[in-house]
C-alpha cells in the first residue's frame, strides 16, 4: 500500500481536523452510550416496581417511576387534557387530576388515555367522584415536547393543554402543585388505558446512533491515513 500510495507525509492541518472530528464523533458516541445506559437503569426501575412508599415518606430524591401511595380526594371541577397523546394510532388525551391530599397539598394525578370523539372538539367524559380515597401510582415527569411551540392561551374546565409546564399548571389551579405528576396503576378504579411504558427513545435506538457515531470517527480517521500519502517528489 505505501509504495503505492507514495510516503506517509501528514500535513498539519488536515491532521489538526482530523483529530477534532475523531474526538468529536467519539465523544457524540460515547454519549449516546451513557444515554442508553440512563435508559436500561429506568427500564430496569420501571420494572421493578416494588412496594409503594407512603407520600409523606417520600424522599425529595425519589427516583423516576418510584411507586407511591396518596390519600386524598380529586378536584373533579378542575381537570386537564394533556392533548397531543395518541394510542394505537388514535388522537386522545391524558387526563391530568388534581388530588388534594389530607395535608392541604396537591398533587397531579394522570389517570389515563381517553380518546376524543368524532372531532376535536368532542372531548371525552372525564367525570370523577370526589369522595376520599386512596390511589396507588408512580412517580413521572410532564411529557415534554421535541420542540417547544408557545400554545395558544385556554379557558374553561376540563382545560385542553399542549405540553405544559408544572408551574403553569400551579397557576391555573391557583395553588401548589408537586413538581411531578403521578400516574395511575391501572388497577385503581376511575381511570382510562393505562399502558404505561418508559417513555422517550429506545436502548436499541441510543446503541444504532452510538455505532453511527463510532462509524463517522473512523471514516474521518481513515480519510486522514489515506490523504496523509504523498506522491513522492510532492513537496510536505
Amino acid at each position: 500500500m505505501p509504495g503505492r500510495l507514495g510516503r506517509f507525509a501528514p500535513r498539519a492541518v488536515p491532521t489538526a481536523l482530523a483529530v477534532g472530528a475523531v474526538a468529536l464523533f467519539a465523544a457524540l458516541g460515547n454519549w449516546q452510550l451513557g444515554r442508553a445506559a440512563e435508559k436500561r437503569g429506568l427500564a430496569a426501575d420501571f420494572a421493578a416496581g416494588g412496594p409503594p412508599i407512603d407520600w409523606q415518606q417520600l424522599p425529595p430524591d425519589a427516583p423516576r417511576y418510584q411507586r407511591v401511595r396518596l390519600r386524598g380526594h380529586y378536584d373533579p371541577a378542575h381537570q386537564f387534557l394533556l392533548d397531543n397523546m395518541s394510542h394505537e394510532s388514535v388522537a386522545g388525551v391524558h387526563v391530568l387530576t388534581p388530588l388534594l391530599l389530607d395535608d392541604g397539598s396537591a398533587v397531579l394525578v394522570n389517570r389515563g388515555w381517553a380518546p376524543y370523539g368524532p372531532t376535536r372538539q368532542d372531548l371525552p367524559a372525564v367525570e370523577v367522584g370526589s369522595e376520599k380515597r386512596t390511589i396507588v401510582g408512580r412517580l413521572d415527569e410532564l411529557p415534554r415536547p421535541g420542540i417547544w411551540l408557545k400554545a395558544p392561551p385556554a379557558a374553561g374546565w376540563p382545560r385542553v393543554v399542549q405540553y405544559p409546564k408544572m408551574p403553569e399548571l400551579a397557576a391555573a389551579l391557583g395553588r401548589e402543585l408537586a413538581p411531578r405528576q403521578v400516574l395511575l396503576d391501572p388497577g385503581v378504579p376511575d381511570g382510562y388505558v393505562r399502558e404505561w411504558t418508559v417513555t422517550g427513545t429506545t436502548v436499541d435506538r441510543h446503541i444504532g446512533y452510538a455505532v453511527q457515531w463510532f462509524a463517522f470517527a473512523a471514516v474521518a480517521a481513515a480519510l486522514w491515513v489515506v490523504l496523509s500519502f504523498r506522491k513522492t517528489g510532492e513537496p510536505t
